[in-house]
């Protein structure tokens, strides 16, 4: 991984083999990242999404071990469990074109992963949310 930071952004290349979710929580760490936007594109295969079922609070899970095109990475970044966190969801393309996405469990690049990530400053983070069935959101003020 290659990374130019300019005051609160960074330019971020994941390199080719390396897995995003993976690389993008252990530079989170690294630099102390607890809030963020994330966004990227580029190449990636052996990925795992998902769509949560909120009937039953799970995810449904689908493996894709071609290449695709990352179409769209959107994302962000919050404490959970007093760990930064990255929550993804994705817009990936097949060489006929045809789209899918979902939430992101993890993909390797393939070719290229060009991310740009904003880190802010907050104290945004994540509590399970027994109605929801996920670590939910939590912010300091309420609308």
């Amino acid at each position: 991984m290659q990374y130019k930071q300019v005051e609160k952004d960074y330019f971020i290349y994941i390199e080719k083999n390396e897995r995003i979710m993976d690389t993008m929580t252990k530079f989170c760490i690294d630099k102390g990242i607890s809030n963020a936007k994330v966004s990227g594109i580029g190449a990636v295969y052996l990925t795992e999404i998902g769509a949560y079922d909120t009937i039953a609070k799970e995810y449904l899970k689908k493996q894709y071990n071609d290449v695709h095109e990352l179409v769209s990475f959107e994302g962000n970044v919050t404490l959970k469990d007093g760990a930064p966190f990255l929550h993804a969801h994705v817009v990936l393309s097949n060489h006929e074109m045809n789209t899918l996405g979902g939430h992101l469990f993890e993909s390797t690049v393939a070719a290229v992963g060009e991310f740009f990530l904003r880190k802010f400053d907050n104290n945004a983070y994540r509590e399970l949310n027994e109605d929801v069935g996920l670590p939910c959101i939590c912010l300091e003020n309420r609308f």
